[in-house]
């Protein structure tokens, strides 16, 4: 069995400086309105005790995505590695995966006039490369990790304030806050 890639995104340690956010910017040269990467905040009122927390967010790579099903172009696909890739090529920019993604990440670039998307730098990961939001974070809030591996089941597959995981399954991981240790795993 090959690997199933996912991010796993430490809340512990995310200081919330947008490093990731703006290396994947740069690194693929983005229109301003297209965020592939973004740094959210969970706030007291979504949290059981007052604590603000960083939480850095991209393609969830979902196991069962809503932009694939939605897209008539068949612009998305998923390879072996559980990756959501989308296919610049056949988008006809009609915005439906957009509408479709719970977690608003397919980006329209008006440059572009169609939708991209985090592919997880895919060719970065063939060459043995860290993505770029991983290779930046100063704090090591953001990896990438191997859903088959089963040390990799420690970890909650959602956050409060984020659609219910039985809607597309993603595959993003959370290491919860240091102060937050109930279980927010998802039923």
């Amino acid at each position: 069995m090959g690997k199933r890639y996912a991010f796993l995104v430490d809340t512990s340690l995310c200081i919330g400086c947008n490093a990731c956010e703006n290396a994947c910017k740069n690194y693929y040269q983005q229109e301003a309105s297209v965020h592939w990467r973004k740094v959210y905040y969970m706030q007291e009122k979504d949290l059981p005790q007052p604590l603000r927390v960083g939480v850095s967010l991209a393609c969830n790579h979902c196991d069962d995505p809503a932009c694939l099903k939605a897209c008539p172009a068949g612009a998305y696909s998923k390879d072996q590695h559980g990756l959501v890739r989308h296919d610049n090529d056949r988008c006809i920019g009609c915005k439906l995966c957009t509408m479709a993604c719970p977690y608003n990440v397919p980006c329209y670039d008006k440059n572009l006039g169609k939708v991209t998307k985090c592919e997880m730098c895919a060719d970065r990961l063939a060459r043995g490369e860290e993505p770029v939001c991983v290779a930046s974070c100063p704090m090591g809030a953001i990896r990438v990790i191997d859903l088959n591996d089963p040390e990799n089941a420690q970890y909650a597959d959602n956050l409060p304030g984020l659609p219910p995981v039985n809607m597309t399954k993603p595959a993003t991981r959370f290491v919860l806050p240091l102060e937050q240790k109930q279980d927010w795993r998802a039923e």
